[in-house]
């Protein structure tokens, strides 16, 4: 017999990544209203690794590439972001924070470290570390070589 959804482990993963994900956006809300989860992620990427690629990006965020040109577009339309062409290959943009997406970024650093610090509140570093080599096994197990 097949267990129910909620009786196997990765109800749970996913459960908890959706209410992280609900918890981050409320509090971001509280600092700026237009910027979604992804956006502010997108803008610490774009802002710490300027040099990645959008499809790297895209991987780190588990996105596709569609869905992160989408994102750029909205952002450089909200200001939060400026596209130039590249100068060694003009296929290519290179995409830069504003001042207003630097300040943006700024101010959202206290809140996600403060997102981070009560989601794991009572859990420990090791407790941590095992769920981390849990999940890299499932990850390697769903990924053959």
């Amino acid at each position: 017999m097949i267990e129910l959804p909620s009786q196997i482990i990765f109800h749970a993963i996913e459960k908890s990544i959706k209410e992280y994900r609900r918890f981050a956006q409320r509090n971001l809300k509280k600092t700026n209203t237009d910027i979604t989860v992804d956006q502010a992620l997108l803008l610490f990427f774009l802002n710490n690794h300027s040099d990645f690629s959008q499809n790297k990006i895209g991987a780190l965020m588990f996105r596709d590439n569609a869905s992160v040109t989408r994102m750029i577009d909205l952002l450089i339309k909200k200001k939060y972001l400026n596209r130039h062409i590249n100068e060694h290959d003009r296929r290519k943009f290179n995409l830069k924070l504003t001042t207003v997406g630097q300040k943006t970024l700024n101010d959202f650093i206290p809140v996600i470290s403060s997102n981070r610090k009560l989601a794991l509140k009572g859990i420990t570093n090791n407790e941590i570390d095992q769920l981390n080599n849990i999940l890299t096994k499932i990850i390697n197990n769903c990924n053959p070589k």
